[in-house]
């Protein structure tokens, strides 16, 4: 089906006295006095878009916010342990928010307890922490938090949290420094001391080096040494991971991990201390070392996103200059602004919050917040959105009655659909809430059941160990993030950056796919890309109309200047319009703009011009006006230009899924994908808000993948199953994809699927030997037929295996 939003009669504007307080029923932005309704759609909605959205999607309505979260919660934690405050609703209005970046988080449970500890402080209203963002958002009151205490606490327990501004990227050399050395070194060591001493006697042999005297408890003290440094050290967020599984009361891998690596060297330790030389210090070593190149090529991953929402929030304008009473000017943080006040905004300068334009003309660009590639001209009794850019001219503009800003919405709207996606990690700690406790279970029976059939202690603890050791999920936590760290790998040599391990778990199931208009199918940049002329040649036209344009900051002018030759005539008397620019070049009168400009200066238009201008306004694009001499003597097309490989990427990727557009611009520039025969439907006129909701609506079909480039195209791409933007775009965008393009066109879409095929497939493979080795060794383990020893060694061969299959390409 073909939505087509031009030609639908059956739209309406209602006229209900009430309309104006209504919410859109798609992306709940305020209605205009007059909605736009329809008779075979219930509600009632802010724009031709949301209403096409939602009569094809089958009507507005939709799940509430908070069913989706407690689905959300209950996937991954406990609903009963998360605690109150982060969903209260009684949050002051004058409370203050703020986002904190904290490194060290790695599973759901480190959610759960950052959450528990920041709601603890004085005046923490509310405070939502997120694996998948790295990121804490508290609400609080400023008079009675203090911030710098709350991070210090989070850092006893071993969470850096800074402002994400502050970021560095030296985060991320700092596990691969404690790996190596911690880790590397000294579990080297370890081994060397068991390769030339121990493992010999273990075996009935004499050591490979003879120290004389200094042997038996000089060489195990030595190894108890090592080995201390490599759990203690290099294991540390591990044994962290383990007590704030206990401190939440959510056992998960890292638990198990802890309880493997901690028994081991335990029993190693109290073995050195009645005099006895067999130890499993080596044990210990193996299971940290496994386990922590695992978590550093998980954390590789998740930083290829580098600081999720830092460059949105970097978008957020923080002051604004107020005019007062007495006609003077003040700079005052954007928080203090109320409604009524007036802002004057400069050109260049973003638009604090939303309001009224009330003094000036200018062109606005919206681009970053809509996705409109045209700047529109706003002049007083036209409303501005907070976020968008004043280009030629100051304005003043009167705050409106919230007092907020669009992109502020769209922070909150990205924070909320990223923060709650899950991934393989979530999926994992809901399995250790099950397999802890039974392995745990497992290791105590056999114990018990080894005593009680008349084995010594030693030998039944031995066995209760092994089952430890054995079942530790070291393949199991392999599995995924190095078939990940594979596909990745090969993403890269694609010209594709993969920031989430999401493209991996949905791109190869996605059922629809969603592509942004401007910026994704077209380039974004505005060309004049066509001259029609009229007495007059293109050469004289396009130089005029560039030597006059140079003078206004528009896109339109610029694309104009661009494309003429360097040389351009001297202009004098030049004066910027509202809907173009006039100036005198060698005592001739040239307008350069909209008809209603060049009729106004006495210039007329004639038909075949007039018509020449329609048909680029039917096209989607701008048509703009050159004359002299009392008559237009050219039109310019100008606009931006499809993609290159646009027909048979979409010819591609439509032969097995269905192919939405979506676009913020209006129907006409949408033409040309409308009538492609692998496209299925094109909605135009479209807000970032109702992006987002079309997405989740497309969800409720089956998983969705959205292609896009722009800041107004991140809350859809978060609430895609999977986000693919690309490096031309904003880093915005960039922020809130799961996969970002930045060497190649859109022929590299396709390849992120193929990709992503291909490293599901190597996921499955892993997780599948993982748990064949876990049925067939944990009984094993319980019947007493390995020691320790050989349960180390089938660990460390189960996980060499799924290193070997995931080092293979994907492709």
């Amino acid at each position: 089906m073909i939505s087509d939003v031009s030609t639908d009669s059956s739209v309406v504007r209602s006229e209900s006295p009430d309309a104006e307080s209504n919410a859109c029923s798609l992306c709940e932005l305020p209605t205009p006095a007059e909605p736009f309704t329809a008779d075979d759609v219930d509600g009632a909605y802010c724009c031709r878009g949301c209403l096409e959205v939602s009569r094809a999607l089958g009507g507005p309505e939709r799940a509430a916010q908070s069913d989706i979260e407690q689905s959300l919660v209950a996937g991954a934690t406990d609903a009963d342990d998360v605690p109150a405050a982060t969903n209260a609703d009684d949050v002051p209005d004058d409370a203050a928010r703020t986002f904190l970046s904290v490194d060290g988080m790695h599973c759901a449970t480190c959610e759960t307890f950052i959450e528990s500890t920041a709601v603890g402080d004085d005046g923490v209203y509310a405070a939502e922490a997120s694996y998948a963002t790295d990121m804490l958002r508290v609400t609080y009151d400023p008079d009675e938090t203090d911030l710098d205490g709350l991070v210090g606490r989070l850092g006893r327990y071993g969470y850096d949290a800074t402002d994400p501004d502050a970021a560095t990227e030296t985060d991320e050399g700092s596990g691969l420094a404690k790996f190596l050395i911690g880790g590397g070194v000294f579990g080297m060591m370890v081994m060397v001391w068991y390769v030339l001493f121990l493992y010999p006697t273990y075996l009935g042999f004499d050591p490979v080096v003879d120290l004389g005297a200094f042997d038996g408890l000089y060489v195990v003290a030595n190894v108890w040494v090592m080995s201390s440094i490599v759990l203690f050290y290099t294991g540390y967020p591990i044994l962290r991971g383990a007590y704030v599984s206990l401190a939440a009361r959510q056992p998960n891998m890292d638990l198990l991990v802890a309880l493997a690596a901690v028994a081991a060297y335990v029993f190693s330790v109290g073995s050195m201390v009645v005099g006895r030389t067999h130890v499993y210090f080596d044990v210990s070593v193996a299971i940290v070392l496994v386990v922590t190149l695992g978590n550093y090529y998980e954390d590789r991953i998740k930083r290829r996103a580098a600081t999720r929402l830092t460059d949105l929030t970097s978008a957020r304008v923080t002051d604004a200059t107020r005019l007062t009473d007495d006609g003077r000017t003040e700079s005052v943080p954007v928080e203090s602004i109320r409604p009524g006040d007036r802002i004057l905004v400069r050109p260049g300068e973003r638009v604090p919050v939303d309001g009224v334009v009330v003094e000036g003309r200018a062109a606005v660009d919206e681009s970053l917040v809509t996705g409109e590639s045209i700047p529109t001209t706003r002049e007083p009794g036209d409303p501005v959105i907070g976020g968008s850019v004043v280009t030629d001219d100051a304005l003043t503009v009167e705050v409106g009655d919230d007092a907020t800003s669009t992109l502020d919405r769209l922070v909150e709207l990205l924070w909320e659909i990223q923060s709650s996606r899950g991934g393989a990690q979530r999926l994992a700690d809901k399995l250790a809430t099950v397999f802890v406790p039974l392995v745990l279970a497992l290791s105590v029976l056999t114990t018990a059941g080894f005593l009680a059939l008349g084995s010594s202690p030693t030998d039944a603890l031995l066995n209760g160990l092994t089952v430890l050791i054995v079942s530790c999920p070291c393949a199991l936590g392999l599995a995924t993030p190095l078939a990940v760290a594979s596909g990745v790998r090969d993403a890269a040599d694609s010209g594709v950056v993969v920031a989430s391990d999401a493209v991996f778990e949905d791109a190869p199931d996605a059922d629809t796919i969603i592509f942004d208009k401007t910026g994704t199918l077209t380039d974004g940049r505005m060309r004049v890309r066509g001259v029609t002329t009229a007495a007059a040649d293109e050469t004289t036209a396009l130089e005029l109309a560039a030597a006059v344009e140079r003078y206004a900051s528009h896109p339109l002018a610029e694309a104009l200047v661009q494309c003429a030759p360097d040389r351009l005539p001297t202009v004098t008397d030049s004066t910027v319009h509202q809907r173009g620019v006039t100036g005198r070049v060698d005592g001739t009168d040239i307008v350069v703009g909209h008809p209603s400009l060049l009729r106004e200066a006495g210039v007329t238009v004639p038909d075949e011009l007039a018509s020449a201008g329609e048909s680029v306004r039917d096209a989607g694009r701008v048509p703009v006006f050159v004359g002299w001499d009392r008559s237009a003597r050219a039109v310019f097309d100008v606009g931006d230009a499809p993609r290159e490989m646009w027909d048979e990427t979409l010819s591609e990727l439509g032969a097995e899924r269905e192919l939405v557009v979506l676009t913020g611009d209006d129907e006409r520039a949408a033409a040309q994908f409308r009538s492609h025969p692998a496209v299925d439907e094109v909605f135009a006129g479209v807000p970032p808000e109702a992006k987002a909701e079309t997405v989740e609506r497309f969800r409720s079909r089956g998983t969705v993948a959205m292609v896009g480039d722009g800041s107004n195209d991140a809350p859809a791409l978060a609430a895609a199953d999977v986000g693919i933007a690309f490096g031309s775009g904003t880093d915005l965008a960039g922020s809130a994809a799961d996969a970002i393009v930045v060497e190649r066109g859109l022929d590299a879409v396709p390849t992120v699927f193929s990709v992503a095929a291909g490293t599901h497939r190597r996921i499955r493979e892993n997780l599948a030997w993982a748990f064949v080795y876990n049925l067939v060794a944990i009984p094993l383990a319980i019947s007493g037929l390995i020691n320790p020893l050989l349960a180390a060694v089938a660990m460390g061969t189960s996980s060499l295996l799924v290193v070997v299959n995931s080092a293979r390409s994907v492709e």
